[in-house]
Order: structure tokens, then sequence, then C-alpha cells
């Protein structure tokens, strides 16, 4: 569906979601408001990206996409709009404060996340912030963000702490070694190893051995 002309001035808008009140009342919403213009809505991502790649010209400034769309996620769509159109910024408008979605749709070039419960000014806002060239979060979710950037930080800097031994140990788990090779490889004792194993993990902050490998390969 495609809305009215954009007058100079206004912030061109598109909105993605498969839940049609969610198009309708977002889209009369941002009609409704001086400098704002709905210009598309979509059910899903193909459609969405049929009709936003074959525009050369009067493509959105800022589209609004949910996370969870039937057949094509959100996140693709948004990496695939990305690619096409590069100059749209893309608000994920979401129900749901997932930490690895939140990552997943920023590296696929989002450039905001909003809680669909967000207030309406707040909406406006955000889609102001992004056009402008800048970034817009729910605080829940920016807080989301700091605390999981704060934990790799720590966790980082945990692994910098490791003695050689507990190096040694990882490398073997990493190898896919049992413990007891790795054990016989180093020349010490079941027990002694599982004391190493409890303080790599106390370091790294994790839990389980497939855990520690990730995080001592993604170093």
């Amino acid at each position: 569906m495609r809305a009215e002309a954009v007058s100079l001035g206004e912030i061109a808008v598109c909105i993605i979601d498969d839940d049609a009140g969610v198009r309708a009342s977002v889209g009369t919403f941002v009609d409704g408001t001086p400098g704002f213009r709905c210009v598309g809505r979509y059910g899903n991502g193909e459609e969405a990206l049929d009709a936003l790649e074959g525009l050369a010209e009067e493509r959105p400034d800022v589209a609004l996409m949910d996370i969870h769309l039937p057949g094509m996620s959100g996140i693709e769509c948004a990496r695939r709009l990305k690619a096409a159109a590069p100059e749209v910024q893309i608000i994920m408008l979401t129900a749901f404060e997932d930490t690895a979605q939140i990552f997943q749709a920023l590296a696929a070039g989002a450039t905001g996340y909003i809680l669909k419960r967000t207030p309406a000014a707040k909406l406006l806002q955000a889609i102001t912030d992004v056009h402008a060239g800048g970034s817009s979060m729910s605080s829940s979710i920016a807080r989301q963000v700091v605390a999981s950037l704060q934990k790799t930080a720590a966790a980082s800097a945990a692994a910098q702490r490791l003695t050689a031994r507990e190096e040694s140990i990882l490398a073997g788990l990493a190898r896919g070694w049992t413990y007891q090779k790795i054990a016989d490889e180093l020349e010490i004792s079941m027990g002694t190893l599982r004391t190493h194993i409890r303080r790599v993990y106390d370091k790294l902050h994790v839990h389980a051995r497939t855990e520690a490998v990730a995080k001592y390969i993604g170093r």
C-alpha cells in the first residue's frame, strides 16, 4: 500500500508488520502528525522488499519493522533492505526484549530498537533521531545492551588473567579432548584438572565447557 506523496521537510515512514491493527494505528498516527508521512504499509518482508527495491526514488526515510514477521524474519528483511537501500534507516518495532535478537538486528543494519508499548510521542522522537543520524532504543533495551557489553568486557579482561596452565586446559577443551586426555597430557590428576576447570569457569563467567570454548575461540 502506498500513501500520498511526501511534502518537502516531511519524514517519510513505512511500516512492516504482520499485524493489520498495528499497521493501521501506527500509520494513521504518523500521517496525522505534522512533519511525518506514512508512505507504505506492508504485512511481510517479501512484500516490503518487492515494493521498496523497485523504487528508484521516493523511498522511505525510516522503516518501522517488526522482528517476528511471517516467512522472512525482520532481521533478514533488515539485512536485505540495507543492502538494497542503505539510506533507509530501520527501527525494529517489537514486543520482545531478547538480547541476542537485539544484537542480530543491530548487526543487520537497524539503527533503533523500540518496544511496541513505547508511547507514541517517544516513537516519533525515535524516528526523528534516526533520521537525523542518531540511534534510538527503549530504555530497558539500552540497559540490556550495556549490561551485555559490560559482561563481555569483564569476561575478556578475566580471560587475559588466565594462567599458562589454564590456557593449556582451554586449548585441550577446544580440541575436543576428554578430561582424561587433558590430564594425561599435562601430567596432572583428574582432581587437579577439575579444580583448574572450575577456576577457568569462574574467570570467564561461564558454566559449561561449550561456553568456555566459545569465549576462548572468540577472544
